[in-house]
C-alpha cells in the first residue's frame, strides 16, 4: 500500500461528498462501479441493491433537498488489493424547501457514521458500497454509557 493510492482513494472519496452537495446525478453515477453488485444504505432506509436502485435513491434525495453539506470527521483509509474502505464521521448541514419568500428552509444538523467501499479499474477508484448509518446522541443527563452494562439499571 502506498501513499498515492491512499490518496487517490481519499481523494475519490472527497469527491464523492463534493458530487453530493453539488447535487450532480452523472458525475455522480461515473463514480459509481457500473455493474449490478452495488449496495446502498442511507441513514433509516433499508438495503438499496443493484445500480439502478442505488441511483434512483441519489436521485430522490437530490431532488428534495435545496441544501446540503458534510464535514467529514475521523476519515480513516485502508486498501488491500485492489479494494479500499474509507471509514468517516458525516457531520450534516441540510435544509429542506424555503417557506414562501425565504431562500431556505430551516437548517438540520445530522452526525452519521459512514462506510464507502472502493475498487480500483482502469478509470481510477470507483465507489462499490456506501453504508451510513445515525449516532444516536446521548439525552442529557443519562448516566453512563447507555449500553445496559455492569452498573446500570435495565429499562422497566
Amino acid at each position: 500500500m502506498t501513499s498515492t493510492e491512499i490518496e487517490q482513494v481519499e481523494r475519490a472519496n472527497a469527491e464523492y461528498y463534493d458530487i453530493v452537495e453539488r447535487g450532480d446525478y452523472a458525475e455522480l453515477a461515473a463514480l459509481w462501479l457500473d455493474e449490478e453488485s452495488l449496495s446502498c444504505v442511507h441513514p433509516g432506509w433499508p438495503v438499496l441493491s443493484g445500480r439502478g436502485e442505488v441511483l434512483r435513491s441519489y436521485a430522490v434525495i437530490m431532488a428534495n433537498t435545496d441544501y446540503i453539506q458534510f464535514i467529514l470527521t475521523d476519515v480513516q483509509t485502508s486498501l488491500l488489493g485492489a479494494t479500499a474502505i474509507v471509514t468517516c464521521t458525516e457531520n450534516i448541514l441540510s435544509g429542506g424547501p424555503p417557506p414562501e419568500d425565504g431562500e431556505l428552509g430551516p437548517l438540520v444538523g445530522q452526525l452519521v457514521v459512514a462506510t464507502n467501499v472502493f475498487r480500483r479499474t482502469t478509470e481510477g477508484w470507483k465507489l462499490w458500497s456506501h453504508h451510513a448509518s445515525p449516532v444516536l446522541a446521548e439525552l442529557e443527563g443519562e448516566d453512563g454509557d447507555g449500553d445496559g452494562g455492569p452498573g446500570e439499571e435495565s429499562p422497566a
